[in-house]
């Protein structure tokens, strides 16, 4: 496997271990928060949507840029912000930001992580590669939505935030090393 690949697939568990903590207790936190069952769906849309929206129109001049890793590492940083301001959620307005940064993290990283991991991908191990990517992401969100129960169980929302911002910080600092990238092109 290209060292490439590698950096890519333990960027993002990190990344799907941080942001699948909160996925299943979602609605609670909410609720804690003084929203219902509406203002997680509400937050959720604006997540969805503007990730949408902004992929569709920054996917366009992605294609033109000559570093995408730079993309890579943006959207794990924003990532990374994202999950430190669930710290300071409290009312509906500061969730619906959080979601919106979430939304503008994925937009900015998932069309410039396709085509570098593409890229390293090589022919004949394509459906290998791509579905080792998504049983990771399957395999480490699963985890993620235990731990991330029994540490707000335990510990509180807040203790779980930090928790998040630190483990998708290793997911961010991952991915600098794409920088070599010319180094790992062709290395196994």
């Amino acid at each position: 496997m290209k060292q490439g690949i590698k950096i890519l697939l333990i960027s993002d568990s990190w990344i799907n271990l941080s942001l699948g903590m909160i996925g299943p207790i979602y609605a609670i936190f909410v609720e804690q928060i003084g929203g219902d069952i509406l203002d997680a769906s509400w937050a959720y849309s604006v997540y969805m949507i503007t990730a949408g929206v902004v992929m569709y129109l920054l996917s366009k001049w992605e294609d033109r840029a000559k570093h995408k890793e730079k993309f890579v590492v943006l959207g794990y940083a924003l990532t990374s912000l994202a999950c430190l301001s669930y710290i300071f959620v409290y009312n509906q307005a500061t969730l619906l930001f959080t979601q919106v940064l979430l939304g503008l993290s994925v937009a900015i990283l998932s069309p410039a992580f396709d085509a570098i991991y593409s890229h390293y991908v090589k022919a004949k191990e394509e459906a290998s590669n791509w579905g080792l990517w998504e049983a990771l992401s399957f395999i480490v969100t699963g985890l993620a939505a235990v731990i991330g129960g029994y540490m707000a169980n335990m510990f509180g929302f807040r203790t779980l935030f930090v928790v998040m911002f630190i483990i998708s910080l290793f997911g961010a600092l991952n991915s600098i090393r794409l920088y070599n990238k010319k180094k790992y092109l062709n290395k196994e």
